[in-house]
């Protein structure tokens, strides 16, 4: 049996400078990138640490892709090396992510990551709630920012 392709309705022009609403201004406040900060950084091989960062929001592609490798079939612990490569696009002066660096970082900053990347990909946002152990006031940090810890 064939299918007939429908056509939408055309979308509405937008004038130059004029405000955008509805569906055109959604798209433009989704926020499909994350700066973050590692607790100890990558070490490269030339020495230099680097801990400044970008993460972007996952697609279904992204978390498929790492099924059918032959190192996450072998290892099933592999899929989030797998994973975060496909997803962090930058570190530091770096922009080729790839398995062989994720492997080689520092196990404190790949739970980092790991946990950020649930953060927005599953809650939409970085902020953590968290209760002060002097004075047991709850305040929400966001673990993006700043360097844990730091004000």
């Amino acid at each position: 049996m064939r299918r007939r392709a429908v056509s939408a309705p055309a979308a509405p022009v937008e004038e130059a400078g004029a405000p955008v609403e509805g569906p055109a201004a959604q798209r433009e406040s989704l926020r499909t990138e994350f700066e973050f900060e590692l607790p100890r950084g990558y070490v490269d091989a030339d020495g230099v640490t680097h801990r400044s960062g970008a993460m972007r929001l996952a697609t279904a592609r992204d978390e498929l892709r790492p099924l059918i490798d032959l190192r996450v079939k072998e290892n099933p612990a592999y899929l989030s090396v797998v994973l975060l490569s496909q997803v962090i696009t930058r570190l530091g002066t770096l922009t080729d992510i790839h398995a062989g660096l994720v492997e080689q970082m520092f196990a404190s900053d790949i739970a980092f990551l790991q946990d950020f990347y649930r953060r927005i990909n599953s809650e939409g946002h970085t902020r953590a709630a968290v209760t002060c152990p002097s004075c047991s006031t709850a305040f929400e940090v966001d673990i993006a920012g700043d360097r844990l810890g730091e004000s």
